[in-house]
């Protein structure tokens, strides 16, 4: 285990998902140079925790391509965007199966909860439509749920 780095990339990972928010917030769009940032960075993670290729690192590549393909259903239905499936996809490396589960129900929560703010601030400036909800921002907060619950609570 390489100390250094298990504190130092979950810390960039942070900082990425920071952008990723304030990004999707203003833009509404996340990069795609951006979420390849986020996935290229988890292999690196992996070697600084010391994860063996064999059964673990598959486990990882294999629960974050089951996010990216129940999440790319949520895109065909016009439920989120594309660049917020592979976000969601990109973070899902990061975490062991147990912990994307979780990832997975906070970002529903906070998605839930953003979506019906907008919702709300939508109908009462009686705009016509449906309000854009920019997903990175409930993905970003799920994701740094996750990563703060490692420092806050001595018991994970």
């Amino acid at each position: 285990m390489n100390l250094p780095f298990t504190v130092l990339l979950p810390a960039i990972l942070a900082v990425l998902l920071v952008v990723a928010a304030i990004i999707d917030a203003r833009t509404y769009r996340i990069s795609n140079r951006l979420n390849f940032t986020i996935g290229a960075l988890a292999p690196a993670y992996w070697w600084a925790l010391g994860l063996p290729l064999w059964p673990d690192v598959a486990v990882q590549l294999g629960v974050a391509a089951l996010v990216f393909g129940l999440l790319a259903g949520a895109f065909y239905a016009g439920m989120m965007g594309g660049g917020d499936v592979k976000l969601a996809a990109a973070v899902s490396l990061w975490f062991p199966p147990f912990f994307v589960a979780k990832f997975l129900v906070w970002m529903s929560i906070a998605g839930g909860l953003l979506t019906l703010a907008l919702l709300l601030a939508h109908r009462v400036r009686r705009q016509p439509g449906r309000p854009k909800v920019p997903y990175g921002i409930a993905i970003a907060t799920a994701a740094l749920t996750i990563l703060a619950e490692r420092y806050l609570n001595h018991f994970a």
